[in-house]
């Protein structure tokens, strides 16, 4: 995603243009339309099919080739993720996997709106785009009445695999929590201000030294809070744990910006690989998949992106269904990386996959166990 700019006047925003165009609901599509695509007449009268939500209007073929490169990372990835499942023995997780690799299998397309159902899952590409929008449309103007926000880093020393899970839900989780609430119920005596901010969990993995180190991400309301949270950290972890280096807290100066990377942290722990970075540095782009196993699993009952200190403005989803009598129906095709018309095969989105992006899926993908 590129950076974004502050709005002009008169001018929407990139998170108000998201939310103009992209997923608001969990039932329903939006995308941002800006190119035309001529779809196939409908078809003659077929039998009647429900469908939910509004659809996506399907004039934009930049959005559906974007959703096809997802989709086609997001199943080659999964397939390999489904094998180191089995090999750990895990069949509630290789579940879960195949859930996601078949989100948007099936799509149907009806004057002029695209129907289909996802999967929600934070290892689908396409479902996390979605759910960038939606925090984008409900926190921005939230944070945007704060009048010195901060970013703030917080994060603990690099552990190995066996320890990752209790050092998230024991350790990082928990701790962050302690904080919250001490200065929670020192606001109720009337002893200061509560903490106040939204926070994304992340993890990394360290393919040379084969350890994981998982972070906050916060913004939050003041630097107070900001020198607050470091201080309770480094006291809660001590020495042995952490160190005051490894913290950071800088004042937020374009907080849309801010947002979006922080959004992004929160997903990152199953995003598209950066091609263009990587081919500047000239480093072969690894994918680590039972790394990224191992810190789904520990991630699995959290919140990757969650709020403390303050509520949000109430808001009603509002779901319709909607029968179809004509329609297109279009299956994901793999090896075509695209969605296919079932009686014409014509293509939905006329997706091509680059070569660096072919090659990289096919044969930079580690499966070894960590």
């Amino acid at each position: 995603m590129k950076n974004p700019v502050i709005a002009e006047q008169g001018k929407p925003s990139i998170a108000e243009g998201m939310l103009k165009f992209s997923c608001l609901s969990e039932n329903h599509f939006n995308t941002l339309a800006q190119s035309g695509t001529i779809l196939p007449q409908l078809s003659i009268s077929k039998r009647k099919i429900t469908v939910s939500g509004n659809g996506t209007e399907i004039c934009n073929i930049r959005q559906l080739q974007g959703w096809a490169k997802r989709k086609t990372i997001t199943q080659k990835m999964l397939l390999s993720l489904i094998d180191v499942a089995k090999k750990k023995g895990k069949a509630e997780q290789v579940k879960a996997y195949w859930n996601a690799y078949h989100c948007l299998n099936k799509t149907y397309s009806s004057e002029g709106r695209l129907y289909g159902k996802y999967c929600k899952n934070r290892f689908c590409t396409v479902c996390l785009c979605i759910r960038k929008a939606e925090i984008l449309n409900k926190y921005l103007p939230v944070l945007r009445t704060w009048e010195n926000p901060y970013f703030v880093t917080l994060t603990i020393k690099s552990v190995y695999a066996n320890k990752l899970n209790y050092t998230i839900t024991r350790g990082m989780i928990r701790g962050l929590k302690i904080i919250i609430e001490k200065y929670k119920k020192r606001n109720q005596r009337g002893k200061g201000n509560k903490l106040m901010g939204i926070k994304s969990l992340e993890c990394n993995f360290n393919p040379a030294t084969k350890t994981y180190n998982p972070h906050f991400h916060l913004i939050v309301n003041s630097k107070e809070t900001a020198d607050i949270l470091i201080s309770e950290w480094l006291r809660l972890w001590k020495n042995k744990w952490t160190n005051k280096a490894a913290q950071n807290s800088r004042k937020v100066e374009n907080l849309e910006r801010d947002l979006i990377e922080c959004v992004k942290y929160g997903t990152k722990i199953f995003t598209e690989p950066d091609l263009n970075k990587h081919a500047r540095q000239k480093v072969p782009h690894h994918i680590y998949v039972s790394a990224l196993d191992n810190i789904l699993t520990a991630m699995k009952q959290h919140r990757l992106f969650d709020r403390f200190g303050f509520k949000l403005p109430k808001s009603e989803k509002k779901v319709k269904s909607t029968q179809l009598n004509q329609y297109n129906e279009w299956i994901f095709d793999s090896k075509q990386c695209d969605w296919i018309n079932t009686e014409n095969e014509k293509v939905l989105a006329g997706y091509k996959l680059p070569i660096e992006l072919g090659i990289l899926l096919e044969n930079n993908i580690d499966l070894l166990l960590q």
